[in-house]
């Protein structure tokens, strides 16, 4: 008679959201002498596979800071660059990601954007609506303090014609009224590049997110960081304030 297997006790769940500060195109362009441009190119790749990666580990969401509101402030060639590639991306990759089951939605002001950007944007959020297997979201021309005022904003509009009172307003409230709305705050933030702040990213929804923070640059970046970060996620105690014990 065959003894019975000792159970193992199940892995902790992977983060349902992931968000990633990709950072470092320019010094990997820079260390190998060449443009920067050419750095911001070879993240496109970086993108496609942490996309297809996701997917694999069962991560629901996955957010990645392309473009910051202070980004704005580059040299004129280098965000003229980095509008094409957004372009190129959705155009060559929204079929597939359709495939896949992946949902895109882009938060962000999209004021600043050109038109056929706004487009191209607006049609690859219809044509994968439907989907369900990963949802991406891309923060473009975003920034977490404007997010916040338009939110604040929003919400005084509220008051002030007498559909919410002062004392009715809760995190909750805010929450309702970020671009986020429906999507949930990320339970693990990676930073690539070494760097180890924000960067003025999804700060209300990060208040108890699990920060990692990766020392390789964003270009570099592959299946098997992601895996290390998400295994990070997986060993710590999310307390949100409580004690442990």
């Amino acid at each position: 008679m065959s003894q019975p297997v000792a159970s193992q006790a199940l892995a902790p769940p992977p983060p349902r959201h992931v968000a990633i500060i990709m950072d470092g195109n320019g010094r990997w362009a820079k260390a190998r002498g060449l443009p920067r441009n050419l750095g911001h190119r070879q993240g496109v790749d970086a993108v496609r596979e942490v996309v297809k990666n996701c997917r694999k580990l069962g991560i629901e969401y996955l957010t990645l800071y392309a473009f910051s509101s202070e980004n704005w402030k580059r040299p004129e060639s280098e965000v003229s660059g980095l509008m094409d590639l957004l372009r190129l991306y959705i155009r060559r990759e929204l079929a597939e990601l359709r495939r896949n089951g992946v949902r895109i939605r882009v938060i962000g002001d999209r004021t600043r954007l050109a038109p056929d950007i706004v487009s191209l944007i607006e049609d690859a959020e219809a044509q994968t609506r439907d989907n369900r297997t990963l949802t991406l979201v891309i923060a473009l021309s975003y920034g977490g303090q404007d997010e916040i005022v338009a939110a604040c904003r929003q919400i005084a509009e509220q008051v002030s014609v007498g559909k919410l009172a002062p004392e009715q307003i809760t995190a909750e409230t805010v929450a309702g009224n970020l671009q986020t709305v429906g999507i949930p705050d990320p339970d693990l933030v990676i930073r690539t590049s070494g760097e180890q702040r924000l960067s003025n990213f999804l700060l209300w929804q990060s208040a108890y997110s699990e920060l990692v923070f990766v020392d390789k640059l964003w270009p570099d970046f592959n299946a098997s960081d992601l895996a290390e970060a998400v295994g990070e996620f997986q060993r710590r105690e999310r307390r949100y304030g409580a004690s442990g014990e």
